[in-house]
C-alpha cells in the first residue's frame, strides 16, 4: 500500500498485533469535542489504494467503550482512485463529558479489502427468496438468537463452558 505522509509528525498505519485486520491511524491535530459534537479530523496521510481494493475506516472499540468516541459514517470508504488526505469524522457520544483527542492518538483503523464491481441489470421482477421483502427487524429481536427461542437447550441445559 503506497502511503504519502502529508505531515511528517504522524506515523504510517500500523498493525498493533500479528493477525490484526485493522491498521491504526492517528489524529494529526488536537481536538476537544463537547458532548454530541463532531469534527472532521485529518490524519496527515494519503493512500494509493490499488484498483480492485478499498480501504475502510473503522472505529477502535477501546475508544468507543472508554471515551464514547464514534465515527459518524463508519465504516468510511476510501476508493482506489482517491488520493487526498484520509480524514475521519468523529463524534463524542458521551452526553455529559467533553472528549479530548490529542495529536498522535490512535483514532481509527484501516481495513483493506478486495472489492467487486457489479454490473447492474434492470429487471421487471426479482427472483423469489426465503426472506423476500422483509426488512429491518423482520427476522426477530435478540431473543430469536437464543438457543431456547430456537427450541435448543437453554443455558442451564448446556454443558458448554461449565467445565
Amino acid at each position: 500500500m503506497l502511503v504519502r505522509k502529508l505531515d511528517d509528525g504522524v506515523p504510517l498505519p500500523l498493525y498493533a498485533l500479528p493477525g490484526d485486520a485493522g491498521a491504526d491511524i492517528v489524529a494529526a491535530r488536537d481536538v476537544v469535542l463537547a458532548p454530541g459534537e463532531r469534527a472532521v479530523l485529518p490524519t496527515g496521510l494519503a493512500l494509493a489504494v490499488p484498483t480492485g481494493y478499498a480501504a475502510f475506516v473503522h472505529p477502535r472499540s477501546g475508544l468507543a467503550a472508554r471515551a464514547g468516541l464514534g465515527l459518524v459514517n463508519a465504516p468510511g470508504t476510501i476508493d482506489a482512485g482517491y488520493r487526498g488526505e484520509v480524514k475521519v469524522i468523529v463524534i463524542n457520544h458521551d452526553t455529559a463529558t467533553p472528549l479530548r483527542l490529542n495529536r498522535g492518538e490512535r483514532i481509527a483503523q484501516l481495513v483493506i479489502q478486495r472489492v467487486e464491481r457489479a454490473r447492474f441489470v434492470e429487471v421487471p421482477e426479482l427472483p423469489e427468496s426465503e426472506r423476500g421483502a422483509g426488512g429491518h427487524g423482520s427476522t426477530g429481536g435478540a431473543a430469536a438468537l437464543s438457543p431456547t427461542a430456537a427450541g435448543g437447550p437453554g443455558p442451564s441445559q448446556s454443558q458448554e463452558g461449565n467445565q
